[in-house]
Order: structure tokens, then C-alpha cells, then sequence
């Protein structure tokens, strides 16, 4: 029950940061139905590799994942006919950073972590990204944080943390029960 809570209060906590972001034009609706879509897309890929983890090592799976997400970003780009070409140094060192450090660090991370740790305790984990975000816009690049933005954040950060919490101090008692 409390891990239930938890996750609600973490929910919810993002659900205000993105609600004070939220605007009634076209376009934001159809950002907010692609960060939607986007989520749904995470469950299923961090359920899928929970279920594969017990069966391939989480370094085959992660480049089986990596492989096709690159095959259908080609495709589609030669599909857009989007240029794959004449960009500047500076994008492609963004594209190299942007592949090497979310890409393959963070996606393995996740995939060697789903065996040991579960889809839902790093799905608990994941909610805490845009809290993280709203922090490091704040100190980079100087940004203001909204009243939504910070009750939100709160939220989460407590929802994450007595879940969190609450999961140590399980693990705790079943050993000093053995």
C-alpha cells in the first residue's frame, strides 16, 4: 500500500510540473500527446526488458535495441528526406555527446538494472528526470522555477524518496530475518 502511494505522489507531483507547463495551442497539445506517447513508449520498452533481461545479457539486448531504434530514425529520415549531412562541428559533437552519454550509458545502465532492480523500481527512478531538469536549467542556465514547477517537484522528490525509503527498509528487515 505504501508503495502504491508513493508512486501516486510521485505521479502526481509530475503531472503538476507538466500541467504548469501546459498551453491551448496545437502545438502544445501535440507536444503534450508526444511526451504521452513517449511515456507509454518507455513502460512497454522497460517492461519488455525486464522480461528479456532473464533470458540475453543486457549488452546483446542493449545493441538489439540500439540497432533498430537507429534503423527506423534512418528510415525515417530517408523517408522526410531529412539531410544526414552538412552539419556543423559543433552539432556533430552534440550528436557524438548526445550518443554516447543518454544513448549508450544511460540506456545500458538501465538495461543491466532492469535483472536486479525491476521496471518499477526504475520507473520510480525515471519520474525524477524532469525534477532533475528543472534543477539543472535553474543552475545552468538560469531559469526561474515555477510555483507549479516547485510543489511538483516536491512532490515527486517526496514520493520517490519514502518509496525508496520504504524499499531499503524492506530489504533491511527481510535480512535481519534470515
Amino acid at each position: 500500500m505504501v508503495t502504491i502511494l508513493c508512486m501516486v505522489t510521485a505521479l502526481a507531483g509530475s503531472v503538476i510540473i507538466a500541467w504548469g507547463d501546459i498551453g491551448v495551442s496545437r502545438e502544445a497539445l501535440i507536444g503534450d500527446g508526444l511526451s504521452l506517447l513517449g511515456t507509454i513508449a518507455v513502460s512497454a520498452y522497460m517492461l519488455a526488458g525486464q522480461k528479456v533481461s532473464h533470458k540475453i545479457n543486457a549488452n546483446v539486448y542493449s545493441v538489439i535495441v540500439f540497432f533498430l531504434a537507429g534503423s527506423v530514425l534512418l528510415i525515417y529520415s530517408l523517408f522526410n528526406h531529412i539531410s544526414l549531412t552538412g552539419y556543423n562541428t559543433s552539432d556533430w559533437m552534440y550528436f557524438l555527446l548526445l550518443a554516447i552519454i543518454p544513448t549508450i550509458f544511460g540506456q545500458l545502465l538501465i538495461n543491466l538494472l532492469l535483472k536486479s532492480l525491476g521496471a518499477t523500481t526504475l520507473s520510480v527512478g525515471i519520474i525524477g528526470e524532469p525534477v532533475l531538469a528543472i534543477i539543472l536549467a535553474f543552475v545552468f542556465l538560469g531559469e526561474t522555477i515555477s510555483l507549479f514547477q516547485f510543489i511538483g517537484g516536491m512532490m515527486t522528490v517526496l514520493g520517490m524518496g519514502v518509496y525508496f525509503w520504504a524499499k531499503s527498509w524492506r530489504y533491511t528487515v527481510s535480512e535481519v530475518r534470515t
